[in-house]
């Protein structure tokens, strides 16, 4: 007689691989179908959960509403595992996520894109519930995964859902940006987290014609997936794919303020008109053309930050030098007045980037490309001989 639980178990399986093969356009192959099977993504939720809508967060859990925490866990969609690095906030309002399941579609995207065979050799960063390390282990055995989480409660969390699911990688409690080079090289690095600058330790560590897979924050725009081919001479080449977007990694975070950090009471800004519209250089492919061109710039919005502004576009270097506000009066005249302040021009360079979009016939992530060396990344599009460097990423001034 077949368990009533376990069937259900695996027709949310089944209804789960059919629906990443919808989303990926291609069925989810074989040796990945067979470890999604005997690895229920269930099995690595902790007992409470927050799913986001609308911008805000909301709890499940397993003993209040056990339905609802299952079909969770069986949907193409992305699961929250842990808020505000474990610590909990009185206001919820305040909730940001820190740790989670990313979605199943991504995640054997991602698995695909890897190009595994036999006897190969993976480093993981970011543990966090185990999930993807189990099916990495299931794909090529114990012995040939690392997996490294920098959250003490996330690693111990992990391990253990990884033992109980029969899985015994390597768990390390640390840094990944700085790898694990007890067991390198690898023939794979695949990190769960973004980054905004390719540690030198994971190409150092990856062997020569390896794959490195990242997803990509940009300050300006935070998605795209990197995937990069180490050269014998420890070049590390690649290019981007579209709308991934990860958490960034917890080492590379900033801790800015806008009216703490950036703009003072006795900054003086020149004042200009545009015409070109504020929200086309913040959203889509042109976002990621003018982050992945100027590189250090991000952007917040502000609604109503003085009388007649209804809402004003904020821009700041990642160095807190240069900012520039653009604002818009709530008419239906698609003029702004634009104040700019510090060394650059902040909104000048997002024109010319913009321009420089069109002019290439408004590329998407796919015909972008990066290029690592010791001395720097370079950003280049369709070709890596024509290229740009990117500036060095700064986390504190």
């Amino acid at each position: 007689m077949t368990d009533p639980q376990n069937g259900s178990e695996q027709a949310a399986v089944r209804g789960l691989i059919q629906a990443v093969s919808d989303e990926l356009g291609h069925d989810v192959a074989p040796e990945w179908q067979d470890a999604a099977r005997s690895h229920p993504r269930h099995h690595f939720l902790p007992e409470r959960i927050w799913l986001e809508a609308d911008g805000a967060y909301s709890s499940i859990g397993l003993r209040d509403d056990p339905e609802a925490w299952f079909a969770a866990a069986y949907t193409d969609a992305p699961v929250i595992t842990q808020i505000n690095d474990g610590s909990e906030p009185d206001d919820p309002a305040e909730a940001w996520p820190s740790s989670s399941l990313s979605a199943p579609s991504v995640v054997f995207g991602m698995l695909g894109m890897l190009d595994l065979r036999d006897g190969m050799t993976v480093l993981e960063i970011g543990t966090a519930s185990g999930y993807t390390a189990a099916l990495l282990c299931h794909r090529l055995g114990n012995d040939r995964v690392v997996t490294v989480e920098l959250d003490p409660v996330l690693a111990g969390r992990g391990e253990k859902n990884l033992q109980a699911a029969g899985c015994s990688p390597t768990v390390v409690c640390g840094d990944g940006l700085l790898g694990h080079a007890p067991a390198a090289p690898y023939d794979r690095v695949v990190s769960t987290c973004s980054v905004r600058r390719v540690p030198p330790e994971w190409i150092s560590q990856t062997t020569p014609g390896g794959v490195i897979l990242t997803p990509w924050d940009n300050p300006w725009i935070c998605w795209g997936l990197l995937r990069l081919t180490v050269g014998e001479d420890g070049v590390a080449v690649g290019r981007f794919s579209p709308h991934s977007s990860f958490m960034l990694a917890r080492t590379q975070r900033d801790d800015v303020q806008l009216f703490r950090d950036v703009v003072k009471d006795d900054h003086w800004a020149d004042v200009s008109e545009t015409v070109l519209p504020r929200r086309s250089v913040v959203r889509g492919d042109a976002a990621f053309a003018v982050g992945h061109r100027i590189g250090d710039i991000w952007h917040a919005w502000q609604d109503t930050p003085v009388d007649g502004v209804a809402d004003r576009l904020w821009i700041s270097s990642t160095d807190r030098a240069s900012w520039a506000a653009v604002d818009h009066d709530g008419s239906d005249d698609d003029r702004f007045t634009v104040r700019q302040y510090g060394p650059r021009r902040l909104w000048d360079e997002i024109e010319a980037a913009y321009r420089w979009w069109l002019d290439h016939d408004r590329p998407g992530p796919e015909r972008f490309g990066l290029t690592v060396t010791p001395e720097g990344h370079r950003a280049w599009l369709d070709t890596p001989t024509d290229w740009w460097p990117l500036p060095p990423f700064m986390r504190e001034p």
